[in-house]
């Protein structure tokens, strides 16, 4: 073997387990016990101070390169990926300038992000009004799906489709089993809210009311039902929706759904007037519905956890007046979504295989990327080395995002990644992520 990792923790695709791996060209060839008598040209051995986990799949990444590359870019993205144990992400057709809407677009993004990646990376393509004649050229070229919103995205770039837009492209993805995801919240509902000003949360959260998810969520049902097109719901903070999502699949809709981090371990009774870095949208809210979607996530009726890294520059975040009007909606979580999920799932009585299913293979699986989100035979030798028991406090100065402003600035958080591979190497200081396409491992 070129290389052998004896790890006296691991978590396989069958639980957690001690084992022996033999990698060649990259790929693992080999699960054994520990006491096997594979040798390698490298071998290395992990104590019980570390998990030996697969490397995470982060399939909902804005790195906004190029065009917006003061707020995040493919060099410093990767960076932080690789930190957090993620080894692969996916790009979101937008901020970047021009989106990702042609092939074009998407072939400009592949120049720009191979030379900068440290980890790999695949492209999502966008559905914007007037593209459906690209959306089938997208998808030969290697984008992975298409992303579309039904109200406005925040940039003038990439404009919402209408209902009717919506069903129009869904007929024409399903002739290919393409998938869509949406950014589902009601315009209608939104526009009849209350605008938010100023420092108070309360009045940012009443202007994205949970009736405007739900509401958008059964229009992307119904027309899924109708057009037989795969749709993919996008960081789902409203748990009143789960009930809707659940009996849509019972009756055979393919609809997956993700959410984040920051809904799973932030509640809105913990948000302080003027912290615009908690600001995303859909919007963090109460405790009661955080409990909800743990519950919706442990039934599996959520069957992914993603980051929605969705950063800007610091002044955007108005942090000086705490303004969440005029605030961004983003939180930049990349580097961070492992520890911060790990630290609430534990005390909820998860374990780590739990999370390595949301955080790994739940992705990998939704986004159709071969190869990838758990260690067994065939799949990349991509791993995170994780120190589950430590403790850190989180500094944004260590953080590798271009703007490390974070909403867990201070917060203290359990587990630590100590090492990530790619491809049976340890990742270090030189690019070397590949470009993904759909289909292709």
């Amino acid at each position: 073997m070129e290389l052998v990792i004896r790890a006296r923790r691991a978590i396989l695709a069958t639980g957690e387990a001690a084992a022996t791996l033999g990698v060649d060209g990259g790929r693992i060839v080999a699960v054994e016990g520990l006491r096997s008598d594979l040798t390698g040209d490298v071998e290395v051995q992990y104590g019980d101070e570390v998990v030996l986990l697969p490397g995470l799949l982060d399939s909902h990444v804005h790195v906004n390169e190029p065009g917006r590359t003061e707020w995040e870019g493919f060099a410093s993205a990767t960076r932080a990926a690789a930190a957090g144990g993620v080894t692969t992400i996916i790009d979101m057709p937008l901020n970047s300038i021009p989106p990702t809407v042609d092939v074009a677009a998407l072939e400009l993004k592949r120049r720009v992000a191979a030379p900068q990646s440290t980890v790999d990376v695949g492209f999502w393509g966008g559905a914007v009004p007037g593209n459906g004649a690209e959306l089938r050229a997208l998808h030969e070229a290697g984008a992975f799906g298409f992303k579309c919103f039904l109200l406005d995205s925040g940039v003038p770039e990439f404009p919402p489709l209408t209902a009717a837009e919506l069903e129009a492209d869904l007929q024409i993805i399903a002739a290919f089993d393409g998938l869509m995801l949406v950014h589902a919240e009601d315009p209608a509902i939104i526009a009849a809210a209350p605008r938010p000003a100023g420092p108070p949360y309360r009045d940012y959260l009443r202007s994205r009311p949970s009736r405007a998810e739900d509401v958008a969520i059964r229009t992307v049902l119904e027309a899924a039902r109708r057009t037989g097109a795969r749709v993919h719901i996008l960081h789902l903070s409203s748990a009143a929706a789960l009930p809707l999502i659940d009996a849509a699949r019972t009756d055979g809709v393919a609809v997956t759904v993700e959410t984040c981090p920051h809904y799973l371990t932030i509640a809105a009774e913990q948000v302080r007037d003027g912290r615009t870095e908690f600001k995303c949208a859909p919007p963090i809210r109460d405790q009661a519905n955080r409990d909800l979607l743990w519950q919706g996530l442990a039934a599996g009726v959520i069957d992914c956890v993603v980051s929605d890294h969705s950063p800007c520059t610091a002044d955007r975040k108005h942090l000086d007046t705490g303004d969440f009007g005029a605030a961004w909606g983003g939180i930049s979580s990349l580097q961070l979504g492992l520890p911060v999920l790990w630290t609430e799932a534990r005390r909820r009585g998860h374990e780590l295989a739990d999370v390595v299913r949301w955080m790994a293979a739940g992705p990998a699986r939704v986004a159709g990327v071969p190869g990838k989100g758990a260690v067994t035979v065939g799949n990349d030798a991509d791993f995170a080395v994780f120190a589950a028991d430590e403790e850190f406090v989180v500094d944004p100065a260590t953080l590798h995002h271009k703007n490390p402003v974070t909403p867990y600035a201070g917060r203290r958080l359990r587990g630590v990644v100590r090492e990530t591979w790619l491809r049976g190497t340890r990742v270090g200081g030189h690019p070397t992520g590949r470009l993904l396409r759909l289909g292709s491992g």
